[in-house]
């Protein structure tokens, strides 16, 4: 969690903000996010490859571009952990390094 928080801070709280509740109709929140519990791995491959397109996060429609961050497949599994058991959300599950590198374009 604490290294996963380290990589929130330097890559994603810009755009999703301190609390992971993002920027209505430009930046999804991550914060109670229906989205990450319903879609995990299109969540990480959003997080490895960038994401474009439309997607409904918490009833509301998003159409923006997320650049790719450059992580490493570890660096990328402990910021999803992050994200996945903070600000209201919960996963029983740990996303792995094994699950990120399965992950393709």
């Amino acid at each position: 969690m604490m290294r996963g928080s380290e990589i929130y801070a330097d890559f994603c709280v810009t755009c999703h903000l301190e609390e992971g509740e993002g920027i209505t109709n430009t930046f999804p929140p991550l914060a109670k996010s229906d989205y990450l519990a319903q879609n995990r791995q299109e969540s990480i491959r959003g997080v490895k490859y960038g994401q474009q397109g439309e997607m409904v996060v918490n009833g509301v429609t998003y159409n923006n571009i997320m650049t790719p961050m450059g992580l490493d497949d570890e660096e990328i599994a402990d910021v999803m952990n992050y994200i996945m058991n903070s600000w209201g959300n919960t996963s029983e599950k740990i996303v792995t390094v094994k699950e990120v590198e399965a992950i393709t374009k």
